[in-house]
């Protein structure tokens, strides 16, 4: 089915009307109101997602494509209409373009098994990066080990951004596959996709792109990216955990082989042999998530309508005052590139003599929550020479009061551990 994209009427960006969708922000933390500082691991959800999620179950819950019952037919539209959005939201060609899973990771290991098990070739080369996410690592290291392909990546460089010198003597014409985040979920760095995706290209390498933390906080258009395939999750853009989505070309689709074999992802099926479905139905086996699918789709609708450009620049202006806010704060290091337009809301920072664990805890008892740890982000850690960091990462609902907030609560640990 091809894709129509409505008008969409943007709505202002009055931070205090959004903050109101959102009920859990009103929570309190011990005697803190909550400052929720961690949307890079997930993000909260608005009201209008928990509304269409629980109407669905009221008054629509069924299973999809395999009855002619009103509800059966109700929720198989609900479910492939949320499809659509999606598809609009990214700007596919055509809605079966978009796959439902389960989230970034399983996208990523379906074109690692779909397509790499199928396409790939001992001493075929795939390129990632130093900067990518566990999950756009472990797939490609587990294929190299089975099929013997070349893994190689691009280094990062002190400031957090990738050595593109490097990366255009590292893809070459036996490259089959760049893999490449399109934003650092550890460092928020925005990787020029514009200067790397022409490079792959020019030796006739495919593109995928870990779109986890670009696709809430950025526009995205696959079709000007030039890219094959995008990974991404519904639960880090206000939509519900346990939902993701892979883009992909519809004729690499349909080229691929199935990741799982099932119910609903079959065409014929007898004891000797089995045939697929057409696309994307060869790729969703089983009862899939449809609830989720419904919460996804209304996320992408909120989204719309407030405007991914004015997410953004919300995003921008309130990286910029955190990263100069939290530099005033004594014995804080920041990682990653130093201005809020080479990043996105993210920032990773240690508090000189506290390790990055005790830090969140204590924040925790001021009500602001921060991720620390390594952030699935192994290599990064160990090239930045430190076992952990502690990281704040914001999103629509932020506030500048809130980051103000967060320094202060880190004044007050490191007071607290200094013993001052």
């Amino acid at each position: 089915m091809t894709i129509t994209t409505p008008e969409v009427d943007h709505q202002p960006f009055d931070i205090e009307r959004i903050r109101r969708d959102f009920p859990i922000l009103k929570r309190e933390i011990g005697d803190r109101q909550l400052v929720y500082l961690d949307n890079a691991a997930t993000s909260q959800r608005p009201v209008q997602v928990l509304a269409e999620m629980t109407r669905f179950y009221r008054d629509h819950n069924a299973n999809i494509h395999r009855g002619v019952h009103t509800l059966s037919v109700e929720a198989t539209d609900l479910y492939e209409e949320a499809r659509r959005k999606i598809a609009r939201f990214v700007n596919a060609r055509r809605a079966e373009e978009i796959i439902f899973t389960r989230n970034t990771t399983e996208s990523i290991n379906l074109v690692a098994h779909g397509w790499g098990r199928k396409f790939l070739e001992a001493g075929d080369e795939v390129v990632i990066s130093e900067i990518e996410h566990h999950s756009n690592i472990v797939p490609w290291q587990m294929l190299r080990d089975e099929r013997g392909i070349v893994l190689k990546y691009i280094p990062m460089q002190p400031d957090g951004t990738l050595d593109l010198e490097a990366a255009r003597n590292i893809i070459g014409p036996k490259t089959k596959l760049l893999a490449i985040t399109a934003m650092s979920n550890a460092l928020g760095t925005i990787v020029p996709l514009d200067v790397l995706v022409p490079m792959a290209k020019e030796h006739g390498a495919k593109v995928l792109v870990d779109g986890a933390q670009s696709v809430p906080h950025l526009p995205v258009d696959v079709q000007a990216l030039d890219v094959d395939f995008l990974a991404f999750s519904a639960h880090k853009m206000l939509g519900p955990t346990g939902m993701g989505a892979l883009w992909a070309r519809y004729e690499i689709l349909d080229a691929m082989n199935p990741f799982m074999g099932g119910g609903d992802m079959i065409l014929t099926v007898t004891m000797e042999r089995s045939t697929w479905a057409d696309v994307p139905a060869k790729f969703e086996a089983g009862t899939p998530n449809v609830g989720g699918a419904v919460g996804f789709g209304v996320a992408v609708d909120y989204l719309s309508a407030l405007g991914m450009d004015a997410v953004r620049a919300h995003e921008v202006e309130l990286t910029d005052y955190a990263l100069r806010r939290l530099g005033d704060v004594p014995g804080v290091t920041i990682f990653g590139p130093p201005s809020a337009e080479e990043r996105g809301g993210v920032i990773s920072f240690e508090l000189e003599g506290v390790h990055p664990h005790d830090v969140g805890q204590v924040l925790d008892t001021h009500g602001v929550a921060v991720r620390t740890g390594h952030h699935c982000a192994q290599p990064v850690m160990a090239a930045l020479t430190v076992p952990a960091t502690a990281r704040a990462s914001f999103y629509l609902y932020n506030t500048p009061e809130e980051v103000d907030r967060l320094a202060v609560a880190l004044e007050e640990v490191a007071r607290f551990f200094g013993g001052a």
